[in-house]
């Protein structure tokens, strides 16, 4: 029973960052102002000869597809007034492989929510009250765990990002279709280095106020626990 408890102890600390980042991450894929500012910020018109009408209607376009379970991708947009296929099959082959990626994240965040979900109900339904303790400790280690994960992310990404991006794909994808030519495939032209630091940037700040938001309430409820403890009278 020891191991069980133990067990579950650390899987509720590490669901909280699974939480947080995945559902941050999910967000992020779906927000259409973060598609809308990283086209106009690397004047991707101008390099695609694709309007700013067009290219948020592509963006739509992307975020459906996401979430659905249309196969296979299909983006019919003018490019310099002609009418054409957006992306060709190598792109539309990968962009299965990121699909598949996406709902995996949904599907963790999801997982990660429902199991700290069960837990604090459960711990309530069995202790009342006294759960409050252990529950304030654990949203403690999970929110410090989550900015340190978060930190040390974004201390790789601001020394070389390129580097981070690279190894991101190597492990994350089991072939090379991501591989592609920035000269002629509009993934790459598109959505450049610079956007992926954007969204990078994008995933982490919410994951981040989460992260202190909990750790503050974890750490809040200590401090004052010890202190009610610490005056006569304090503790019931």
């Amino acid at each position: 029973m020891k191991g069980v408890r133990i067990t579950a102890e650390w899987l509720f600390v590490l669901a909280v960052p699974l939480l947080l980042i995945g559902g941050s991450v999910a967000w992020a894929v779906n927000d259409g102002g973060l598609y809308r500012r990283g086209f106009a910020r690397y004047d991707i018109s101008l390099y695609t000869g694709i309007t700013a009408a067009d290219l948020e209607r592509v963006g739509a376009d992307l975020r459906r597809y996401f979430n659905s379970t249309e196969e296979p991708l299909s983006v019919q947009v003018a490019i310099f007034g002609l009418e054409r296929e957006l992306f060709n099959q190598r792109e539309v082959a990968h962009m299965r492989d990121v699909k598949r990626l996406i709902w995996g994240t949904y599907a963790v965040a999801a997982t990660a929510g429902l199991y700290l979900l069960a837990v604090i109900i459960a711990g309530f339904v069995r202790q009342g009250r006294a759960f409050t303790p252990w529950l304030a400790r654990r949203l403690l280690a999970g929110g410090l765990a989550t900015l340190g994960l978060i930190a040390a992310v974004g201390g790789f990404a601001l020394v070389g990002f390129d580097s981070l991006f690279l190894l991101f794909h190597r492990i994350s994808f089991a072939n090379d279709l991501w591989q592609l030519d920035p000269r002629t495939d509009y993934l790459l032209i598109m959505f450049p280095l610079g956007f992926w630091f954007d969204a990078t940037i994008r995933v982490a700040w919410p994951a981040a106020a989460g992260a202190v938001a909990l750790a503050g309430m974890g750490g809040g409820y200590w401090v004052y626990q010890r202190r009610g403890f610490s005056h006569p009278g304090g503790a019931k």
